[in-house]
């Protein structure tokens, strides 16, 4: 089978591969890409993933998947729109990519894309169902029901980090209280900013709770808690079990999982407690890219 390229499209990078029926990885690299920029227009950003992917492509690759940050209409490629670039509306991203490259195009959530690559690839490997959320710069999700990606009636499903656990911080959804605004590694940098007065990564934070640091501690224990009482309202609603979680912020895994889990069995009901597995990816940061992989080889059949 054709070789396929994927992207796993970030709000600083994007991370491009060469991928082969079997999920093997035979050319990667990685582009600092400042998509987050609010000023950016859709024609800058589709620019921007082309002169990126543009090069990558050869003569033997039959088509490309991409995993972006936002809301997509299903599998129709269109990107509805994305919290934190707000001049996207009703973006065609794969068939304008198409029409650029001259080579078809898939384009996906990302979490559902991670999800995808985790289920095929990774430690939901068959497993019928499975929750997965990536937590980075915001928080994604993405769902796997009776073994097939579930996108909802308009493509909109487990928008994990617009969950509403909270009264306050305003999202860059427009609303108030989501998930992302207290469980992103974006989240966590910003509560320790505000109290400590210092500017530091998350994995920085991280190391520095380990080190002693009270607040450093309090701020990721604080998202492990507000991560535990969203996943366990999808649990109540999906009676799922195997729930994974990458992104960068699950560096700081041994402070942030007992938190996370001590909420979620407190949040759900009895019968349901102690029977949620919730773990790391398997596959480092590469889910994404596999996944993209996947609904670029689904689309080529």
């Amino acid at each position: 089978m054709p070789n396929v390229l994927a992207a796993d499209i970030g709000g600083t990078n994007i991370r491009a591969a060469i991928i082969d029926a079997a999920g093997s990885i035979l050319h990667e690299q990685r582009v600092e890409a400042h998509l987050s920029d609010p000023d950016l227009s859709a024609a800058d950003i589709v620019s921007t993933i082309e002169t990126v992917l543009r090069p990558m492509l050869h003569h033997d690759t039959k088509a490309v998947g991409l995993g972006f940050p936002g809301f997509f209409r299903g599998d129709s490629g269109i990107l509805a729109a994305s919290p934190n670039l707000p001049n996207i509306r009703e973006l065609a991203l794969a068939d304008t990519l198409h029409r650029a490259m001259g080579i078809p195009v898939a384009a996906q959530n990302d979490a559902l894309c991670a999800a995808i690559g985790e289920h095929r690839f990774g430690i939901g490997r068959g497993v019928e169902n499975l929750l997965h959320i990536t937590l980075g710069t915001g928080v994604g999700g993405g769902l796997i029901l009776n073994e097939h990606a579930w996108t909802g009636e308009h493509g909109m499903a487990m928008e994990f980090g617009h969950l509403r656990v909270a009264d306050e911080r305003l999202c860059g959804c427009g609303l108030n209280g989501c998930l992302e605004t207290y469980a992103s590694a974006t989240a966590v940098c910003n509560s320790y900013t505000k109290a400590t007065g210092e500017a530091c990564r998350s994995d920085e934070i991280y190391q520095r709770a380990c080190s002693g640091d009270e607040q450093a501690k309090n701020v990721i224990e604080q998202a492990g808690h507000y991560l535990g009482a969203a996943i366990a309202e999808a649990i109540k609603l999906l009676d799922l079990h195997t729930v994974c979680i990458s992104g960068g912020l699950t560096g700081a895994w041994p402070i942030l999982y007992p938190a996370l889990i001590n909420t979620l069995n407190a949040r759900l009901i009895p019968p349901m407690r102690s029977s949620v597995n919730v773990c790391q990816t398997s596959l480092g940061d590469n889910a994404g890219l596999l996944g993209a992989a996947v609904i670029a080889r689904n689309m080529h059949r």
